[in-house]
């Protein structure tokens, strides 16, 4: 049991790395793509739109799927149609064949990005433990190789088409090997436990407690993706900046992202999930505050930095607390979250060059701000309060618990035969990751 368990996670990092590698593989030969093509950057950002909409689309389709047929089924086959898809925007010779790759592409990567998370969940609910940020992480860390992966390339003088095949292929291939670790289907059993806990009412309040989620997630993710846009920008308008130095602005944010999530899941486990969404929102609003009025290069780095780090571990916690609202819908659950969250990445660039006709860029940071204030303030919908069913390592036994509003489990009933650990567990307040 301990060993598949182990696999499934690993498994559930390579997809993580995998899409993020493919997501990667395109962004950085988007120039490329735009000279072929022949289009402005005008109409290149209308076509980009296309793979949100593609994107959004997917996560909708997978979502029920993965709660129908088992992440066994859904990941590896959406990652085999990532991968296959990947070569169609650098195939694409006018803007109509390059709208329809990318709202293809766009499609296939959203089914990916839901269907993963969705199986990061039930890995996650096994555990025991928080892991959903550091599956997050390792996001970030397939960005990175499709960066080295496309330096290299171009260097040797490869075409885009023959690279994006050639991670495509590979892709393909990893994709079809890792499916055989991943989880199956929850058994009947735990779903039996979940209808009993959750009767209709239950379901109706889990519904909006989900779309709530959604909406921290939307306005977290509007943040992530104007910091994505703009920090660099930021330092070479606003405080005159080198284009070389203003470029470490998104670095810093995005290390300072990939650093927190690596030690998010940790901290969740020793504080719980509200703490990590409340503390490190209000971060954030300090730190995007700080780029807002600050006037020298190392407030603004500073600023970025603060950023990047509270916003680092907001969306796992909120993607992981969709999914286990109901294990039963985790996947429908994550691609409402993740849909809605989506909209506020691809709105937040928008929104702040619209604010910029109105006021300087600095300025217009002070929006992030609110947004960040408002969801420190929300925060308070992480708050456990029904009865959960705590994960169990050991057979078939059922451990049935309660999370209190620090994020502990209070285990107040134990069923069937513990084993060795009989004297370990009683009922009582432990530590979330202590629960056997």
């Amino acid at each position: 049991m301990e060993r598949s368990l182990l696999g499934a996670r690993v498994a559930t990092y390579v997809y993580f790395v995998l899409c993020g590698t493919l997501m990667g593989a395109w962004v950085v030969h988007i120039p490329a793509v735009e000279e072929r093509v022949g289009v402005s950057h005008a109409t290149l950002g209308g076509l980009l739109v296309l793979l949100g909409l593609g994107a959004f689309a997917g996560m909708q389709v997978a979502g029920p799927l993965t709660d129908r047929l088992g992440a066994r089924v859904v990941v590896p086959a959406t990652g085999v149609l990532c991968g296959a898809s990947l070569v169609l925007p650098a195939l694409a010779h006018d803007p109509w064949t390059l709208a329809g790759a990318l709202l293809v592409f766009g499609f296939c990567n959203g089914g990916l990005d839901v269907s993963m998370n969705a199986h990061a969940v039930h890995v996650e609910k096994a555990y025991g433990r928080p892991v959903m940020s550091g599956f997050h992480a390792t996001f970030s860390v397939g960005g990175v190789l499709a960066a080295l992966v496309a330096a290299g390339a171009t260097g040797a003088g490869i075409s885009p088409v023959v690279t994006l095949t050639g991670v495509g292929a590979v892709s393909v291939v990893i994709a079809l090997a890792s499916a055989r670790a991943l989880m199956p289907a929850p058994p009947s059993a735990e779903a039996t436990v979940t209808e009993e806990a959750s009767p209709a009412s239950g379901r109706r309040g889990t519904a909006g407690r989900v779309w709530l989620l959604a909406v921290l997630a939307l306005m977290v993710m509007l943040c992530e993706g104007a910091a994505n846009d703009w920090s660099a920008l930021h330092l070479k308008d606003v405080l005159g900046a080198s284009i070389g130095t203003a470029a470490f602005a998104y670095g810093t944010f995005a290390a300072a992202m990939t650093t927190g999530r690596l030690l998010a899941d940790r901290l969740a486990a020793r504080f719980g999930s509200m703490a990590i969404l409340r503390h490190g929102a209000a971060m954030a609003a300090v730190g995007i505050t700080l780029v807002a009025f600050g006037p020298w290069l190392w407030t603004a780095f500073a600023g970025w930095a603060l950023f990047g780090l509270g916003l680092s571990g907001c969306v796992p916690q909120l993607f992981s607390a969709a999914g286990h609202a109901d294990p039963a819908a985790a996947g429908a659950n994550v691609s409402r979250v993740a849909g809605l969250g989506y909209v506020g990445m691809l709105a937040g660039p928008a929104v702040i060059g619209w604010l910029t006709h109105v006021v300087a860029l600095n300025h217009a940071f002070v929006l992030l701000t609110l947004l960040c204030v408002t969801t420190a303030v929300g925060a308070g919908v992480l708050r456990p309060e029904s009865r959960v069913e705590a994960p169990t390592p050991l057979g078939d036994d059922v451990h049935l618990a309660a999370a209190d509003a620090d994020g502990r489990v209070v285990v107040d009933e134990v069923e069937g035969e513990v084993g060795p650990l009989d004297d370990a567990v009683r009922p009582g307040v432990v530590p979330f990751g202590e629960v056997r």
